[in-house]
This record gives C-alpha cells, sequence and structure tokens, in this order.
C-alpha cells in the first residue's frame, strides 16, 4: 500500500482521497503500482488548481459576465465534487466558494454601475431634449440648426434607456427638431415670396432708372433718381444671383446720368464764375458813380452799365446776393436824388408847404398872444395849458420849414 498526506492506494488498487468529510474513492488504480497511482491523481489536482487559479484571475482582470463566471465555477465544482483528484480538495471548495462571493460582489457592483449610467445617461438625454425644444422656439436658423445637429450625435453616442423612457424622450427630442425645420421651412418660404417681390419691383426700378439716364432735365430727374433709390431701400433684398445684376444696373444708370449733369455742370460752373468776374466789375464801375452829382449823368452811366449787365449770364448762386446787391445799392442812391430833385423843382408842392408853414406859423403866433393875455390876467393854469399846445405846434412848424428849405428857400 502507497499513500501522501492527501490520499493512498490500497492493496486492491483502489485510490482514496482524504477530505474533512472522511476518506473518499477517487478510483481503481490496476495498470501500475501504487506511487504511480497516486502521482497520476495529483497531476489530475494540479490540473484543477491550475484551472481555478486562471478562473480568478478571468474575473480579475476581465469582463467576464457573472452567469459566464458561475457556469465556470459550477462546471469546476463538478469536478472537485467528483472526487477524482488527490489533493487538498477542501481547499479547492474553499477558493470556489470565495470566487462565487467575489463574482457575486462584481454582479452588484456592474448593476450599481449600470443603474448609474442609466441615470447620467436619462439625465443627459433629458438635458438635450430640454435643450431641443428651447431652440425649437429660436430664430437663428443657422446656429440652431448646427446645434440641433450636434444634439443628434451626442443622443447616438449615449446609451439606451429602457424602452417605454428612451422612446418617450425621443419623441420629444424628434418632435423639437421638427418644428424647428418647419419653422425654418415656413421662414424660408416666406423670405423667397418675399425676395421674389423684391426682384420683380427692382426690375421696374431698374428699367425707369436706365430710361432716365440719358435725361438733360437735370433738377427732375435728379429728384426722381433720390425718389427711385428710396423705393430701391425700401423694396428689401432680392435673391443672391439677381440683387448684384439688379444694383450694378441701377448704379449704372444713375452713374450715366450724373456724370453727364457733372460734365455740364462743370461747363456752367466755369461759365458762371466768368460771369460774376464781369458783373463784379460793372458793380465795381457803378459804384464810381457816387455820390450823384450830375443826376442827368449818373442816370445815363447807369443805364448803360444796366444793359451791359443784363447781358451777362447765370453767375454763381451763392454769390449772386452780394453782387447783385452792390448794383441795388447804387440803383437806389440813384432813385433818391431823382426824388429829392422831384421835390425842389415840383411847384405845386411848394405852394403846398408854403401855405402849411404860414398856418402853422399864424396858429404859433395866436397861441403866443393868448398866453400872454392869460399870464396878464393871472391865469397861469391857462397859460401853462396853452404853452403844452405851443411847443406841439412849433414843432410842426419847425419840421415844415425844413422841408420848405428843400425846395430852396
Amino acid at each position: 500500500m502507497s499513500s501522501d498526506p492527501w490520499g493512498r492506494v490500497d492493496e486492491t488498487g483502489t485510490v482514496y482521497v482524504r477530505t474533512a468529510d472522511g476518506e473518499k474513492v477517487v478510483g481503481s488504480w490496476q495498470a501500475g503500482s501504487p506511487e504511480e497511482a497516486l502521482a497520476y491523481f495529483e497531476r489530475k489536482y494540479e490540473g484543477l488548481v491550475v484551472e481555478i487559479g486562471l478562473l480568478e484571475k478571468r474575473v480579475r482582470t476581465t469582463d467576464l459576465s457573472a452567469k459566464d463566471a458561475q457556469a465556470a465555477i459550477g462546471h469546476l465544482r463538478e469536478q472537485v465534487d467528483a472526487h477524482h483528484a488527490v489533493g487538498d480538495l477542501d481547499a479547492l471548495r474553499e477558493r470556489l466558494d470565495k470566487l462565487v462571493a467575489t463574482v457575486e460582489a462584481r454582479r452588484e457592483e456592474r448593476k450599481a454601475q449600470r443603474a448609474k449610467q442609466s441615470d447620467e445617461a436619462r439625465k443627459a438625454k433629458e438635458d438635450l431634449v430640454a435643450e431641443a425644444e428651447r431652440l425649437a422656439q429660436s430664430d437663428q436658423w443657422r446656429a440652431a440648426g448646427e446645434r440641433l445637429r450636434a444634439l443628434v450625435d451626442t443622443w447616438k453616442g449615449l446609451p439606451r434607456l429602457d424602452r417605454k423612457s428612451d422612446d418617450e424622450l425621443w419623441h420629444r427630442f424628434s418632435h423639437a427638431r421638427s418644428a424647428f425645420s418647419k419653422r425654418r421651412k415656413a421662414h424660408f418660404a416666406q423670405l423667397d415670396a418675399q425676395r421674389e417681390e423684391a426682384r420683380r419691383v427692382k426690375e421696374r426700378l431698374v428699367a425707369e432708372a436706365e430710361a432716365l439716364s440719358g435725361s438733360t432735365d437735370w433738377g427732375p430727374t435728379a429728384a426722381r433718381y433720390r425718389e427711385l433709390m428710396a423705393e430701391w431701400k425700401a423694396a428689401g433684398r432680392a435673391q443672391r444671383e439677381h440683387e448684384d445684376d439688379l444694383w450694378n444696373r441701377f448704379r449704372g444708370a444713375q452713374d450715366v446720368f450724373f456724370a453727364a449733369r457733372s460734365s455740364v455742370f462743370a461747363e456752367r460752373d466755369a461759365e458762371q464764375s466768368e460771369n460774376l468776374k464781369l458783373k463784379e466789375e460793372l458793380a465795381e464801375e457803378a459804384e464810381k458813380l457816387l455820390p450823384v452829382t450830375d443826376l442827368k449823368a449818373a442816370r445815363a452811366a447807369f443805364r448803360s452799365i444796366n444793359e451791359r449787365w443784363e447781358a451777362i449770364g447765370h453767375v454763381p448762386r451763392d454769390a449772386r446776393p452780394k453782387v447783385e446787391g452792390r448794383m441795388h445799392a447804387v440803383e437806389r442812391a440813384i432813385q433818391e436824388a431823382e426824388e429829392a430833385e422831384w421835390r425842389r423843382t415840383n411847384p405845386e408842392a411848394r405852394a403846398r408847404a408854403e401855405g402849411l408853414t404860414g398856418q402853422l406859423q399864424a396858429a404859433v403866433d395866436k397861441l403866443r398872444a393868448q398866453i400872454d393875455q392869460a399870464r396878464a390876467q393871472g391865469n397861469n393854469a391857462k397859460a401853462d395849458k396853452l404853452q403844452k399846445e405851443l411847443e406841439g405846434r412849433q414843432a410842426l412848424l419847425d419840421q415844415a420849414l425844413k422841408g420848405l428849405q428843400e425846395f430852396g428857400g
């Protein structure tokens, strides 16, 4: 008979293994010596040790599922419980029991982790839905559209929830995207309609602008171009492919007109500047007639100057008041000299002036006599009253005498 600490072979060739529950038959060995029998079943034990060690490592270091781990443990436990090996089988059972506990702990840990990930995924998807619903009301079409597309990519990267929750959140998310797309489509459809209307309006404006480009009716045409520009701005933008072409035509027509007007105005300005120079010379010549000493000669000279003045064309608008004012000042001086001469030589006016002077002189003399009489009678109040009346009549008499002097005495 042969034996070792964990097993023995009896004289019949039966192999036993020692366990906490007593000896268990391992098997029968007839092919060789008892030592060889023990060595064979010890190797089977070492094989179990290796397999259990590998499974422990897989559980620790890989993502082996709890189900697969339990199946592997069950398979090894069956081999240990079959007692077809010689060694410390109780120690192997203890290791398998610990491995069961480890697998169970890993399963609970993963369950908690999955629950946490699910909660995080739910929160992330709820946040995506909330943002999508806010964006659905946005008018920032480009930015909101790009952001919604980015949210879809983010959604795809998140883990799925339970089917009911995932479907409900996806329905809200998808509805928000659809609502935004519908609003954007309606907006651009309206914008297209507005741009088409703007194109029709601007084509009409361009046609009128081109028709006016050859006009020489400078003032009214320039005013109409200003009105056309205001209408152009009010019309809004046409489609991009039409807007630039229409603007170039519109602006080109205006450029033709205003270039022609500028050319004509430049010639006119040069002519008016020359006219101003000539009129300034005539104004200086007219001013030399003052003061008027010989009315007849001054009148004839001014008439000659004025005829030459009228023959000269327009001067620049801003210079007109000053140069014309100089001529009007000379004209007024000659007219005043004519009026003074007329008054001096008019016999009827002289007679009226002499008659008025005589009447006022008689009234003054009468008042003086009345004043003297009142004071002689001691009636100073009456005298004072008459004195005030005398002062008024004397002022009128002085003025009348001055006027009479203008007639030469």
